[in-house]
């Protein structure tokens, strides 16, 4: 998910500065979502990207908050995990203000607290003199909006761009607006409170008086108004949005499975991810949604909203509830070759700004991905298998039914049993799964794959959304579509472990190209054949052997590229870098096939990485260097985060090493030769869900095994260990 701004024959997030010189702090809900430096502000010196956005469009792209015209000096900064608030703290430098005395930097504490809430970012802003004299100041609110579609941000060239609207200034707001080239007007409104002693089209000053130990309060709020229509605030203040806010996540956390462990800095990690999921998650029509990442792919995307369901699918089955519900809505009906949109097929990304709007970007309902598809069978089942839940299955069974339709009709184009890709326009995307750069499928030798490609890890992802869909299938009384199912599920899997293993790499091929040629590659998407059970159990040995070989492990995860691979570059987004997503999958894989120590592995160099993330934060991706002592790893310069199947990866590792699963038809809760790494003595599940009944379980680390404990039982819910 990388290559999206044209040059020549391809779609990249331009590289021209690192967002890794100045961290960042990133809020979101629902639909709107900020990105602000450590200070919280946002201008062009500061992390790329920072502002305040609806959608794709950035209503507020400057904010600096100013103390006698000069910047603070930064103290600390960092965002709640509980409720999502940004707490900056800041003091004044040295101020000479005019007619007045010298203020000896240190004097002024300044408290800055922000945070979203339906289209609208609130901030206060508290001033506490601590100082032996009374002093005044002005301190000041810098603002500006200039109305880009995100695209532009990244990199996109624009021929023209719509028309800026004459600023309205008040007493105590500003309104600003933007009237684009698709006609669409929108605006932005800045309101302040108490009225500021000056107003302008571009800041606000307020003049504060303070005594020794005095405070002074201040108050900005932002609204996006993505349509121009004047609409009043669900949330008029400040303090109405927090105790919302409050409210809000009170009531996600009531009805969610927790996790605490016996490791500080795990429980961290595990803090973190909840938290970005919960930020991250969308309230759609049809259900909550995981928007992929900030600040780039703040959106709806097929591949990563139903593999971060997947990984999150044990600790709550709602999500994939609503990830299923929505593609089910948006799935293709007909032909569309300027968006690869096939009958049948599922969407890759939907995008609502202007450069949509105007299709200067094919990405505004994009269907160029090949995996989504067999992906939303697969977690269909997986749904079923986790929740029973047969009556929802029934309203997206016509869905599923379109999906094997495109997967014999569309996908498998020549007819060979596999699932291939090729785009239909040179707009579409050049590479259709999940490693979607330009030069991320080749040959030995560095040669890029002529399409149709068929992906190595494509075809276990259409096995199992065969197997899926066949067990659905009796559950609805189509034994005979059931059958069919099973018996070319069973031929794909013969038919692939013939085709694709590779001996000269000890692995399977990373694709087959155009001519049915092996691309004789080493890459983790071998991992993948294990996570949907299509390897053989020979093979996947060796597989497992492979991708912990050095150079496939670096000590942080395994690499999305072999080291020894000629185009292995470990700074390449897809080439040599490591993915906690893909490594979280690959665990899981390994554990379905016995290789529980190897999965623990992965899961040990996961959270050592995990400690040296700002935040604990996992993030889209990370080099792949290998792991040097008392060195943390290299960060990616554009690497999203949050990233939401980055954020769900420790649930599904946690997952893996305990072989956990459930039967809802027996109500059953199984653990399947479970097992802890080292860093987790304990470890305590909190209200986990089945049918109708819950359980709280305490796990003990012991030499030779896992002890489950049952700490408490409500409802009829079974716990059963398997051998």
């Amino acid at each position: 998910m990388m290559e999206k701004i044209r040059l020549g024959e391809h779609w990249y997030i331009l590289a021209t500065a690192s967002s890794t010189d100045e961290r960042r702090r990133v809020l979101k809900h629902n639909n709107t979502f900020a990105v602000f430096d450590l200070f919280g502000d946002a201008h062009s010196i500061g992390p790329r990207g920072a502002g305040l956005y609806r959608g794709d469009t950035c209503f507020l792209s400057r904010q600096e908050l100013l103390i006698e015209g000069i910047r603070p000096l930064f103290l600390n900064s960092n965002v709640k995990d509980d409720s999502g608030l940004f707490i900056i703290e800041l003091m004044n430098p040295d101020l000479y203000p005019a007619g007045g005395s010298h203020i000896e930097k240190g004097t002024l504490h300044i408290f800055r607290a922000k945070l979203l809430w339906d289209d609208a970012c609130y901030e206060h802003v508290r001033v506490v003199n601590y100082g032996l004299e009374a002093v005044e100041i002005t301190l000041s609110m810098a603002f500006g909006a200039d109305y880009s579609d995100i695209f532009e941000v990244r990199g996109f060239q624009r021929g023209r761009r719509g028309e800026p609207l004459a600023p309205e200034v008040g007493a105590q707001e500003v309104l600003l607006g933007y009237r684009g080239l698709d006609g669409t007007l929108r605006k932005t409104r800045i309101r302040c409170d108490p009225a500021p002693s000056a107003l302008s089209a571009d800041q606000a000053d307020f003049r504060i008086a303070l005594p020794p130990k005095g405070e002074a309060h201040c108050y900005v709020s932002t609204h996006c108004l993505p349509d121009g229509a004047e609409r009043t605030p669900s949330a008029p203040h400040y303090k109405a949005a927090y105790t919302r806010i409050e409210t809000e996540v009170a009531r996600l956390a009531s009805g969610r499975c927790r996790i605490a462990t016996s490791d500080p800095m795990f429980n961290s990690w595990l803090d973190r991810s909840m938290a970005d999921l919960q930020m991250l998650t969308t309230a759609l029509p049809q259900g909550p949604y995981p928007y992929a990442g900030l600040p780039w792919y703040a959106t709806t995307f097929g591949r990563d909203g139903i593999l971060t369901a997947r990984e999150f699918l044990w600790i709550d089955p709602g999500l994939a509830r609503g990830v299923l519900a929505f593609l089910a809505a948006n799935q293709a009906t007909g032909h569309d070759p300027a968006r690869d949109a096939e009958p049948g097929k599922i969407l890759h990304e939907a995008r609502s700004g202007e450069l949509a709007a105007l299709d200067e970007i094919p990405f505004r309902r994009y269907y160029g991905t090949v995996d989504a598809t067999p992906l939303f069978i697969g977690l269909a089942g997986a749904y079923y298998e986790r929740t029973g839940d047969l009556d929802f299955i029934r309203t997206i069974w016509s869905n599923i039914r379109q999906a094997l339709h495109w997967i014999d009709h569309y996908g498998d184009r020549d007819g060979d049993g596999f699932v291939e890709y090729a785009r239909h326009t040179d707009q579409g995307l050049a590479q259709q799964g999940w490693k979607d750069s330009h030069d991320s499928v080749f040959h030995a030798d560095g040669r890029l794959a002529e399409a149709p490609i068929a992906l190595c890890e494509v075809q276990g992802y259409v096995y199992d959304a065969r197997l899926q869909a066949a067990r659905l299938a009796r559950l609805l009384r189509e034994p005979a579509l059931a059958q069919e199912l099973e018996r070319q599920a069973q031929q794909l899997k013969q038919k692939f472990n013939q085709a694709f293993w590779c001996e000269p790499i000890g692995s399977y091929a990373l694709a087959l190209d155009g001519e049915k040629r092996q691309c004789a590659v080493a890459a983790s998407n071998a991992g993948h054949a294990l996570w949907s059970d299509i390897a053989e159990p020979h093979y996947a040995r060796r597989v497992a052997d492979r991708l912990l070989r050095e150079d496939s492990f670096c000590g942080w995860g395994v690499r999305t590229l072999a080291s020894r691979e000629v185009r292995y570059n470990p700074m390449a987004y897809h080439n040599g870098s490591v993915w906690p997503h893909d490594n979280a999958l690959i665990a899981d894989g390994l554990a379905r096939y016995g290789f529980t120590g190897k999965a623990m592995a992965v899961f040990a160099g996961l959270r050592e990485a995990s400690l040296f993330m700002d935040q604990h934060r996992m993030p889209e991706l990370f080099c792949g260097f290998e792991q040097r002592p008392g060195e943390g790893p290299t960060l990616y310069p554009v690497a999203c985060s949050p990233q939401a199947w980055s954020a769900a990866a420790v649930f599904y590792l946690l997952q893996a090493c305990l072989g956990l699963s459930f039967d809802p038809e027996k109500q059953e809760i199984r653990f399947r030769n479970p097992q802890l790494p080292a860093f987790l003595d304990s470890v305590t599940i909190s209200n986990l869900a089945i049918g109708n009944g819950s359980v709280d379980l305490g796990l003990q680390r012991y030499p030779n095994n896992v002890g489950v404990n049952l700490l408490r039982k409500e409802g009829k819910a079974e716990v059963v260990i398997v051998a």
